[in-house]
């Protein structure tokens, strides 16, 4: 195997991938750590299958996709596809799923056919992030934390049968009642959740703060400026499918947010997909998005090794 040092950590060789994981697990864990991402190329992943060995051998059995903020489908068993949203659209730069109590550690992005342009996953140290934010403005969610409002209605957003996997309310009630959500039933079959979470986390294995939160993806000023109008005007400012604020109810503001948008590019960097590429990233040391993209652009996604916090 032949390695490099960028981010992602290139590891490039031939025959099935999950052999230099079991070989040189130990190493690879402790390259991931250090790292935040690895980057396995010219090996075999071999579909849905080996990329659930693949998630095995590395990091354990992988988990199921709960709470979802984005449509996706299952390709079998807990991989899935990557997220279904128009090749046009750019996915901000986020750490999956910061906005619960409990979230996967490590990540899995298999491409199984690269687009023809762009199509990136990029990827940005939120070690990093965590440095470039201004001072003042990392205190001020430090001391105040920040707050996810979400909202499951008939015509905007998921349904709440989707994003909770439940088919009755005393299952979603049961559901957000353990991962600290306050549950709102609204109109005929609405629902609104809302919860307030840490802008800040400690790395699990090295004890490092990082910038570990959904406050610029989810927040209103994230959408196209056109949607975003249409959007208030329709439901107000509570009806936004997600949106965040700072933990006390108080609005953040735009220019706080393009600020920290910002960083998020700054530390941020890229590459292209060849075909049975194989990335692991470490969702509490990096943040990943998606590039807008021409030609199929398949990726399977795996997420393991669920947070001790919550």
């Amino acid at each position: 195997m032949t390695f490099t040092t960028t981010l992602p950590l290139v590891i490039e060789g031939t025959g099935p991938v999950t052999e230099p994981l079991r070989e040189h697990r130990a190493k690879l864990r402790a390259d991931l750590v250090e790292h935040g991402a690895l980057l396995l190329r010219g090996f075999d992943v071999g579909g849905a299958d080996g990329l659930e060995a693949a998630v095995r051998t590395l990091s354990g059995e992988p988990l199921t996709y709960t709470e979802q903020s984005s449509p996706r489908s299952v390709i079998k068993g807990n991989v899935y596809t990557s997220t279904s949203y128009p090749q046009q659209a750019e996915i901000p730069l986020h750490t999956e799923m910061s906005y619960q109590a409990v979230w996967p550690l490590t990540l899995f992005f298999h491409c199984v056919e690269p687009p023809h342009t762009q199509g990136a996953t990029p990827l940005s140290d939120v070690r990093r992030v965590y440095d470039l934010i201004d001072p003042d403005v990392r205190a001020e969610f430090e001391a105040r934390r920040w707050r996810v409002v979400r909202t499951y209605g008939d015509d905007v957003g998921l349904r709440w049968r989707t994003a909770f996997g439940a088919e009755t309310r005393a299952e979603v009630e049961a559901q957000c009642a353990r991962g600290g959500l306050t549950a709102e039933w609204i109109g005929d079959d609405g629902l609104r959740t809302t919860a307030v979470r840490d802008a800040v986390h400690r790395h699990p294995v090295t004890g490092a703060p990082v910038w570990f939160n959904h406050i610029v993806i989810f927040h209103e000023s994230s959408l196209d400026p056109d949607l975003r109008e249409a959007l208030h005007d329709a439901y107000g400012p509570d009806g936004f499918p997600n949106n965040t604020f700072y933990g006390d109810g108080a609005p953040i503001p735009d220019d706080v947010v393009a600020h920290l948008r910002q960083c998020y590019r700054t530390a941020s960097t890229r590459f292209d997909y060849h075909r049975d590429d194989l990335l692991v990233v470490d969702n509490m040391s990096v943040a990943h998005g998606r590039e807008p993209f021409t030609g199929p652009r398949k990726i399977a996604v795996a997420m393991a090794e669920p947070s001790g916090e919550g």
